[in-house]
C-alpha cells in the first residue's frame, strides 16, 4: 500500500509534458498566430517579381550583344578582304615615275586611294569604277562595323546594370526571421489545436470547424522556406558573375571599337583587335547564360513563394 502510495506521489509531482487546451481557446490562438503571415509574403513575391523582370531583360540584351559581336566579327572578316583588295589596287597603279605608291597606315592608305580615283581612269586593265566602289564598300563595312561595335557596347552596358540590380535584389529577397517565426508558431498552434480536437471529440464536442483549421493551416510543413533563400543566393551568385563579365566584356568591346585600334594595320594591331572583339563575344555569351539562370532560378523561387502564399491563403481563410 505503501509502494503505491509513493508511485502515486511521484506521478502527481510530475509535470505533464504536454498542455492540452480547451478547443475554443486552442482555435483562437491558431488565428492568433497564423494571422498575417500572407501579407508578409508581398515583398518576397513583389522582389521576385521584379527580379525575373529583370533576369529576362538582362538574358536579351545579353543575347543582342552576342549576335551583334558575331555579327561584327562576320562584317570584319569581309572587311579584311576588301582592304586587301584596295592594296592590290593600289599596288597595281603608279604614279608617273612607274614606282609603287606606298602604303604606311590607314589615314595615308585613304589619302592615296582618292588621290589615285581623281588621276587614273584606267590602269592596266583595272577601271576606275572598280576602285572607287571597292573603296566606297571599304567606307560602308567600317562604318557598320564601328555601329555594330557601338550596339554591342550599349547592350553589354545594359545587361551589366540589370546583373547588378538582379544580384541586390537577390541578396535581399530571403525570408526574413519574422516570416519564419510566425510560421513556426502557426504550425506550434496548429499541433495543439489538433491534440484538443482529440480531448474535444472524447467529450462529445463539434469539432468541424477546428478539423477544417488543422488540415489547412497544416499544409505548412510542407512549405520549405529554406529552398526559398537557397535560390536567392544562387540568383545572387549567377548575378554576380554576370555583372562582372559584362562589365569586363564592356570595356574589352570599347576597346576593341576605339578609332586607335581599328586603324592600327599592323600585324600586332590587327592582332590584338581580334582578340579584344572575340574576348568581348565570349563575355556577351557569358553573361547572357547566367541572366539565363538567374531568370530561372527567380522563376522557381516565384513558384515556391506562390506555394506559401497559396498555404496562407487557405490557412487565414479558415481561421476567420
Amino acid at each position: 500500500m505503501k509502494k503505491i502510495s509513493f508511485v502515486l506521489l511521484v506521478l502527481s509531482a510530475c509535470p505533464s509534458y504536454a498542455t492540452v487546451y480547451d478547443l475554443d481557446i486552442a482555435m483562437n490562438n491558431v488565428r492568433t498566430a497564423c494571422s498575417g503571415i500572407n501579407s508578409k509574403m508581398d515583398h518576397l513575391k513583389l522582389m521576385a517579381g521584379i527580379n525575373t523582370g529583370i533576369g529576362a531583360v538582362g538574358t536579351v540584351t545579353g543575347a543582342v550583344a552576342l549576335a551583334t559581336g558575331i555579327a561584327k566579327s562576320k562584317l570584319d572578316s569581309e572587311l579584311v578582304s576588301v582592304e586587301q583588295d584596295i592594296k592590290r589596287l593600289v599596288a597595281s597603279n603608279k604614279n608617273a615615275k612607274g614606282t609603287p605608291l606606298p602604303v604606311e597606315n590607314t589615314k595615308v592608305f585613304y589619302q592615296q586611294i582618292d588621290e589615285l580615283v581623281d588621276s587614273y581612269a584606267s590602269t592596266e586593265g583595272i577601271s576606275d569604277d572598280k576602285q572607287t566602289n571597292t573603296k566606297d564598300r571599304e567606307k560602308e563595312l567600317n562604318k557598320k562595323s564601328k555601329m555594330l561595335g557601338n550596339v554591342r557596347t550599349g547592350m553589354l552596358a545594359a545587361n551589366t546594370a540589370t546583373s547588378v540590380a538582379g544580384a541586390v535584389i537577390s541578396s535581399q529577397n530571403k525570408t526574413t526571421g519574422s516570416i519564419k517565426e510566425a510560421i513556426d508558431k502557426c504550425m506550434s498552434a496548429t499541433e495543439d489545436l489538433r491534440e484538443s480536437m482529440m480531448q474535444a471529440r472524447i467529450d462529445g464536442r463539434d469539432t468541424i470547424e477546428a478539423k477544417r483549421i488543422v488540415d489547412a493551416c497544416s499544409e505548412y510543413k510542407s512549405a520549405d522556406l529554406s529552398k526559398i533563400d537557397k535560390l536567392a543566393t544562387g540568383s545572387t551568385v549567377s548575378s554576380s558573375i554576370g555583372a562582372v563579365a559584362g562589365g569586363v566584356g564592356m570595356i574589352t568591346s570599347i576597346a576593341a571599337n576605339t578609332d586607335s585600334t581599328r586603324k592600327d594595320d599592323s600585324k600586332d594591331g590587327k592582332a590584338k583587335e581580334k582578340n579584344l572583339n572575340t574576348a568581348s563575344n565570349v563575355l556577351s555569351g557569358v553573361t547572357t547564360a547566367t541572366s539565363a539562370v538567374s531568370t530561372v532560378l527567380n522563376g522557381v523561387q516565384i513558384a515556391t513563394i506562390k506555394k506559401v502564399v497559396s498555404i496562407s491563403e487557405k490557412c487565414e481563410k479558415e481561421i476567420q
